[in-house]
């Protein structure tokens, strides 16, 4: 019995609010030894998520867009939900059942992915291509809320340092069904275990995350952590790509289009440079957006397609790593179309 087709069929975003410039965060500069670092240069613009807007409300203004496109039942007929949220509303559990009551939606499977970070999407469309293919439904909705922006990076005492001005907000949903009309062709994933605790969080004074206290919590970022995921995020995100192309018989010189997360406009042009693509070949919606975290991709692949940039036919090629380079994904895609 072969398995069937997996299709990426539409995605659908959300930005919220209006754009914030980068004069935004100049009134709060402070002293800050890694203001000149490359990592964090900032943005001419980025979204923020509303003082009261949750994970689910943002997933939802994405979610208009595919039931405008796919009708108003397209949702009602998904069977596995697969979600991602940078910040979860509440400690203890995601979002996925909030999000399925709120959509309407009775899906069998609800499977909230943490570890996949800024690759979020490209092990949600591995775990929907797997289970899909296995029989386990016939279609499955990828959403992905980016909510961090607006919320830790906005404190009052953390939106002084350098690292406050680069994130963005945004949401999205990506529709995957068993068909034949946009196959994902092949998806790599690795995970770097060795580095998953090279991403923490720190506060002043020091103590758990969860433990009250007057300092802010913030990204613990140094010269030392910021050269080794520099050097990390250089290498995954073309070994993952490679891989990919690899097992499906392509260079990725000749892809039609790269699309990946973007959390600096270094790993951007080192992505491209390494994988001899021309900047017209990659999605980069940085200076409007700031780096979107797991939301880029999508939030990008959507903004290409509007935009024209990929056609009926092309090769679709998304990538990311994660956190401090605990993780890594690539994901090919023959589009089919909107």
């Amino acid at each position: 019995m072969s398995t069937p087709n997996v299709s990426l069929i539409d995605v659908a975003t959300y930005l919220p609010g209006a754009p914030l410039g980068a004069d935004y965060y100049a009134q709060f500069a402070d002293s800050d030894a890694l203001r000149d670092n490359v990592m964090f240069r900032a943005p001419r613009y980025r979204h923020h998520v509303g003082p009261d807007e949750t994970a689910i409300d943002m997933v939802e203004r994405a979610a208009a867009g595919l039931i405008e496109r796919h009708g108003p039942d397209v949702l009602e007929q998904v069977d596995v939900l697969i979600t991602h949220t940078q910040v979860p509303d509440m400690a203890f559990y995601g979002a996925g059942g909030g999000i399925a009551h709120r959509l309407g939606m009775r899906p069998d499977w609800v499977l909230d992915l943490h570890n996949g970070g800024c690759a979020a999407f490209v092990l949600g469309l591995q775990v929907a291509r797997q289970l899909l293919g296995s029989g386990a439904g016939r279609s499955a909705l990828i959403a992905v809320a980016q909510n961090a922006a607006g919320q830790v990076f906005d404190q009052p005492g953390v939106r002084r340092k350098a690292q406050a001005a680069v994130p963005g907000d945004g949401a999205a949903v990506g529709l995957v069904t068993v068909s034949e009309r946009s196959p994902i062709l092949d998806v790599v994933c690795r995970t770097y275990g060795e580095y998953a605790g090279d991403m923490t969080l720190t506060m002043d004074p020091p103590r758990k995350w969860w433990q009250a206290g007057p300092g802010e919590a913030c990204i613990g970022f140094t010269e030392s952590k910021i050269t080794k995921v520099l050097a990390r995020g250089n290498r995954q995100v073309p070994e993952v790509a490679w891989a990919v192309c690899d097992r499906i018989g392509v260079r990725p010189k000749d892809i039609g289009l790269l699309v990946t997360n973007q959390p600096n406009r270094v790993f951007l042009r080192n992505w491209r440079e390494a994988l001899e693509l021309p900047t017209e070949r990659h999605v980069d919606t940085f200076d409007q957006c700031g780096n979107l975290f797991g939301a880029a991709i999508p939030i990008n692949f959507d903004r290409a397609v509007g935009d024209g940039r990929v056609a009926p036919g092309d090769l679709v090629l998304m990538a990311g790593f994660a956190h401090a380079g605990d993780f890594a994904g690539a994901a090919a895609v023959r589009w089919g179309g909107r």
